[in-house]
């Protein structure tokens, strides 16, 4: 008898759910909360060897993924480079892993306008509770409905998202729209600015449609800003004078609000970053938070992804972090039935993704600053940079898994 599954959230970690266990026999059907198709939700991913072999895992394929990037090149306030590391990589977008995978999800099996509220279950199965008063029942349900997930939510009422201290920019940049000394600089590397209490972090993507011709693609900009609480309420406020939660967004940050950015980065960013935020669309921010949950099962409701775990994005890790978990669940249920598998699955992999938000933490301490050493206030002479260029958006080891 074919079990059926429900996986709560189409982002990126819901399809790795969905299409790994339905590669092992599972009658899997996807809801998503938005009425339309997700595109253009984040922009740049840095991808890892671990991440390739779970996207042919999931039946994808990695040829055109991204942009390959041969060294990461740290640069001081004057533009000049402090530091050059050999760091070969393949950086991609969002929109590129998510409509492939989306693809390979069979017709009727990803239903769009389908908001999760919560769960409830029995001993042999497990059921959906939609805020349209929808029901679905199924053997086994998976929460990846994101880092405001109402499965989490449910199971884990007092885990909430702790603000970090900082919010980070975001920008892309048309590289036809760059000047030669830029393109020469900065556009082929993985660039890094690393004075203490600001980052940039940037490098290449593909255009619009995967596009990946030279002259074509687009820089990928990254600003990590420390923002205290009270300053943050006031960006979350849009112009009609409405306060957001978490988040904002993009097309309701106030106009005042960018402005002040392109002020701060024209006085305090090198010259080739400056310029690569002035010629890029609009900019836009996004808090950072991050939270883990103690547990990722609760009979046979699983948690994976940023409903289980969000990390600050320096380990570079949240889209393979949910591939990890969608493999490591899939075959957790190979082994055992239901509850039992979920819970093998919880003991495997929490302890593990909790070391990962951890190290995304001591990475953010060192881009504040936080602890002795000299101040490098221009990017030169920091003690960390080493430790910062070799270990950002890098698995480490002890979060390898066998694919």
């Amino acid at each position: 008898m074919t079990r059926k599954a429900i996986v709560c959230g189409g982002s990126i970690g819901g399809l790795f759910a969905a299409l790994l266990l339905g590669k092992r026999g599972w009658d899997v059907t996807v809801l998503e909360r938005n009425a339309v198709e997700l595109s253009g939700r984040g922009a740049g991913i840095v991808t890892h060897d671990l991440l390739d072999r779970l996207i042919v895992a999931a039946g994808g394929t990695t040829e055109a993924l991204g942009v390959a990037v041969a060294e990461r090149v740290a640069f001081a306030r004057d533009g000049s480079v402090v530091a050059r590391r050999p760091l070969p990589q393949v950086v991609t977008s969002w929109d590129r892993v998510h409509s492939m995978l989306r693809a390979l999800i069979p017709e009727g099996r990803y239903r769009l306008g389908i908001a999760v509220q919560g769960y409830r279950q029995g001993g042999d199965a497990a059921e959906v509770l939609c805020e349209n008063g929808q029901r679905h029942e199924a053997d086994l349900v998976v929460g990846t409905d994101g880092f405001r997930s109402a499965i989490r939510a449910q199971m884990h009422p007092q885990v909430q998202p702790v603000y970090s201290g900082y919010v980070v920019w975001r920008a892309l940049a048309a590289e036809a729209d760059l000047p030669p000394d830029v393109l020469a600089s900065t556009f082929p590397h993985f660039g890094l600015y690393l004075p203490h209490g600001t980052q940039i972090i940037g490098y290449p993507i593909a255009g619009p449609g995967n596009d990946l011709r030279a002259g074509h693609r687009r820089y990928n900009f990254v600003w990590y800003v420390p923002t205290a609480g009270e300053a943050l309420s006031d960006m979350l406020t849009d112009a009609a004078g409405t306060r957001h939660g978490l988040s904002i967004p993009p097309p309701a940050i106030r106009d005042d609000v960018v402005r002040a950015a392109m002020d701060d980065a024209a006085r305090m960013l090198p010259p080739q970053f400056a310029t690569i935020l002035e010629r890029s669309e609009r900019p836009f921010f996004t808090p950072i938070y991050d939270h883990v949950a103690p547990g990722f099962a609760d009979g046979r409701v699983a948690l994976a992804g940023d409903a289980a775990c969000v990390a600050r994005p320096h380990v570079g890790m949240g889209v393979t972090k949910a591939a990890c978990d969608a493999e490591a669940l899939a075959r957790a249920l190979e082994r055992d039935p239901v509850p039992q598998a979920l819970m093998a699955y919880s003991a495997d992999r929490q302890p593990g993704v909790a070391r990962v938000m951890d190290l995304s933490r001591q990475l953010g301490a060192m881009m504040l600053g936080a602890g002795p050493g000299v101040p490098s206030p221009d990017g030169r002479g920091n003690p960390d940079l080493d430790h910062i260029i070799t270990h950002t958006a890098v698995v480490p080891d002890f979060a390898q898994m066998p694919v």
